[in-house]
């Protein structure tokens, strides 16, 4: 088997498994709500740090001194 056949069937193998996880998880109420949860943390913890941080780095780029 050469690395691009093999990377294929890795691909195939690997969809599969997230379409078949993402099947299940929609599918049982429990499952769903704690996906739900963990995302919603997520979006509201990693999302304002990352913005803040970008933030942070744009104004020390641009040269202006902090406040």
């Amino acid at each position: 088997m050469t690395d691009e056949t093999a990377r294929k069937v890795a691909n195939v193998a690997l969809t599969v498994a997230v379409v078949g996880a993402a099947y299940v998880i929609l599918k049982t109420p429990a499952l769903r709500r704690l996906a739900i949860g963990l995302a919603a943390s997520a979006l509201t913890g990693t999302v304002p740090v990352w913005l803040a941080n970008e933030v942070q780095h744009a104004w020390m780029e641009s040269g202006q001194r902090a406040v």
